[in-house]
């Protein structure tokens, strides 16, 4: 039997960086509208769940999932390991893409290629090639590894961001090695959004290309083409807000021992 792929787009207006970002208008649609219609035209998938919060803020939220015609599940707005094991609970997921609502850039193809390579790799978790930019961020894993992690994983960081707890703890699963693909080597582009200026340089992007369904390879040639674009967001990371989470690990333990 054909294993069931779900891909679960976790997303919340809550963010503290920049609070409603996601559905900040990008050439007139909500930047994570623009996120979903790309994501539709992935060929691997057999379901998108949007995994917003059951918190009446997020309303606006669930909307317009079920507008862009996409499975809306709704949780745990801080605990969201506890969302995506519910979701894929309920979806009857078998194999588990993740994404978030912040990277509107997200390549249908890069999404696809990394399921194929989770299929033939053998393993319980991997993510999208390390020579590719940062807001591509792809990982894919199974519901067996999800459900262990959901019971085990007690630090903030593996509640909050989901996958940490099978990183930190490869005697337990099958973790894939780091893994390049093509001729593609720019590891160092932040292309999520995090702050005001991050949406600017979204914006940049977007408002140079004729339609939504551009890849991966078009966004960097116009970045050579425009390099001064680089410029707008420069010394983000997109992982600050990991590197905030392992910050309460830390104090996390003092209080638990």
């Amino acid at each position: 039997m054909a294993k069931r792929v779900a891909l679960i787009v976790q997303a919340r207006m809550g963010s503290t960086r920049l609070p409603g970002k996601i559905l900040m208008p990008l050439k007139g649609k909500p930047m994570l509208g623009w996120q979903l219609e790309r994501l539709k035209r992935a060929k691997e998938l057999d379901q998108i769940i949007l995994a917003t919060t059951d918190t009446k803020g997020d309303d606006a939220v669930a909307a317009l999932g079920e507008t862009c015609g996409v499975t809306v599940f709704r949780g745990d707005e801080d605990d969201v390991l506890d969302r995506y094991y519910r979701a894929a609970k309920e979806a009857g997921a078998d194999i588990i893409v993740r994404v978030t609502g912040d990277c509107p850039l997200t390549d249908p193809a890069v999404v696809d290629e990394v399921v194929r390579h989770f299929r033939s790799a053998n393993v319980d978790y991997t993510k999208h090639p390390e020579n590719y930019p940062e807001g591509l961020d792809t990982e894919v894993f199974s519901f067996d590894a999800l459900e262990r992690v959901w019971r085990e994983a007690k630090l903030p960081s593996e509640r909050e961001h989901v996958t940490p707890f099978i990183r930190n703890h490869p005697e337990l699963f099958r973790v894939d090695a780091p893994w390049t693909s093509g001729d593609i080597s720019r590891p160092t582009y932040h292309w999520s959004v995090d702050t005001a200026n991050d949406f600017k340089f979204i914006e940049a992007i977007c408002e140079h290309m004729d339609t939504d369904t551009f890849s991966m390879r078009d966004v960097i040639a116009l970045l050579e083409r425009h390099p001064e674009f680089l410029e707008i967001n420069k010394g983000g990371t997109g992982y600050e807000g990991l590197e905030k989470s392992q910050k309460e690990d830390k104090e996390f333990k003092k209080r638990h021992g």
